[in-house]
């Protein structure tokens, strides 16, 4: 069965499947431009505005994130340097009155103070270790008293007695 079939102005040959073959064309073409993959260019815009909006929100909590790292850091510097010169402070034995201050090395930010005071109690001195160090233009102190007694101090009678329980 063959018959005339007019898409425009050409005139073409119907095949015995009835449809004729521009209309095949159109159908194949219509096939592809939906099977292609990819973006279209309102979709590209739209990823674009959403990444624009979000990146600078992204990037001030990853600057934030930096900035409270070096904070922490330097705290945690500070506490374990404490830490050490009240150890050295306490491994001396039962110390002078008076004051002291250094760094702890050429490079280190760092620097130490010690403290050494009497109390009103006979034989017992008030430690205090300083550490300070430079935070953006800010100095930065982290303090920790404690207390030492003179072991070398004889004990009334009375107090040995309750100390070991009688």
């Amino acid at each position: 069965m063959i018959s005339d079939c007019r898409v425009g102005i050409a005139h073409h040959n119907i095949r015995t499947d009835g449809q004729c073959p521009s209309t095949n064309m159109i159908i194949i073409l219509r096939h592809k431009i939906k099977s292609q993959k990819g973006f279209t260019l309102l979709e590209v815009l739209v990823a674009l505005s959403i990444a624009a909006i979000a990146f600078p929100a992204l990037l001030k909590a990853f600057s934030e994130g930096i900035k409270n790292y070096s904070l922490i850091e330097n705290k945690t510097t500070a506490y374990y340097l404490l830490k050490l010169k009240m150890g050295q402070t306490e491994m001396a034995g039962y110390p002078d009155t008076g004051s002291e201050e250094g760094d702890f090395g050429t490079d280190s930010r760092f620097k130490w103070a010690t403290e050494i005071a009497d109390t009103d109690t006979d034989g017992l001195r008030e430690i205090t270790v300083i550490i300070t160090w430079d935070e953006r233009g800010k100095e930065k102190t982290l303090q920790l008293s404690t207390y030492m007694a003179d072991r070398t101090i004889e004990q009334p009678e009375d107090q040995q007695t309750q100390q070991q329980g009688g």
